[in-house]
């Protein structure tokens, strides 16, 4: 059963304001919980029904709380509950500013829709990219959507706030800096390099001109067949999954 307090503190947890106090998140389903325990990512609380439990296994030293049906979708923030959920302590890592000059790094302007920020922390996971720098208007990556869109690589990836302009100027040079802008030139077709930094801008408003400005390398992701009307741009996860595709694909 689960208690009160319990159930207030996970409700609690859908707003930004009682995550950064108490630095805790919650996780859903049965991959995200267990991938995010194989990572050693503290859980304080894991709480499931007794029929998922019947199929299921969770390898962990919590004790697990038994919850009816009713109870979880109480707690649960899906239209269906998963039949698992779990609170975990946030990672805090140490931002390492210098990460582009020698890897390949996400950049995300302002990025405002929790699904498209978990797609595209699942994106870079999947594509070997183990930094990505968030402007400090960018979702929050422990809201409980963004949570379930990243399918437990929220443990793999790390994700750090700062103030962007800033932090793409430190790099003075140090590192190709790209962005994607309808005037660029075809990823197909221009040269790209193993490192660096690459911004992907707002859902409605693109890249914000303080980060642009400082933007060496424009790319343009381009539509087919050229010169055809087509949709006005593409959904920021997909472009990010397009960019990233084709950067790894160089190196093969």
């Amino acid at each position: 059963m689960i208690s009160k307090s319990l159930l207030k503190q996970i409700k609690s947890l859908e707003q930004r304001k009682f995550r950064k106090e108490t630095g805790l998140f919650v996780a859903e389903g049965g991959k995200t919980v267990q991938d995010l325990l194989d990572l050693g990512i503290e859980a304080t609380s894991i709480i499931a029904t007794e029929e998922w439990l019947k199929s299921h296994k969770l390898n962990t030293r919590t004790a697990i709380i038994i919850a009816g049906e009713e109870e979880m979708k109480k707690a649960s923030f899906l239209r269906t509950p998963q039949g698992v959920l779990a609170v975990f302590k946030q990672q805090f890592h140490k931002t390492d500013l210098t990460a582009p000059e020698r890897e390949l790094c996400l950049a995300l302007d302002n990025v405002q829709d929790p699904g498209n920020m978990g797609t595209i922390i699942r994106i870079a996971d999947w594509f070997g990219i183990k930094n990505i720098y968030c402007s400090n208007g960018t979702v929050d990556i422990y809201n409980p959507k963004t949570v379930q869109a990243t399918m437990g690589a929220i443990g793999r990836v790390k994700v750090h706030y700062t103030d962007l302009p800033d932090m793409i100027a430190s790099l003075n040079g140090k590192a190709p800096v790209y962005g994607t802008f309808l005037d660029g030139e075809s990823i197909y077709s221009h040269p790209l390099s193993e490192n660096g930094l690459v911004i992907m801008g707002n859902e409605g408003n693109g890249i914000g001109k303080e980060c642009e400005k400082h933007i060496n390398e424009r790319l343009l992701i381009p539509n087919y067949p050229a010169g055809c009307k087509t949709s006005e741009s593409l959904n920021v996860s997909v472009a990010t999954a397009i960019v990233c595709s084709e950067f790894r694909r160089r190196k093969y």
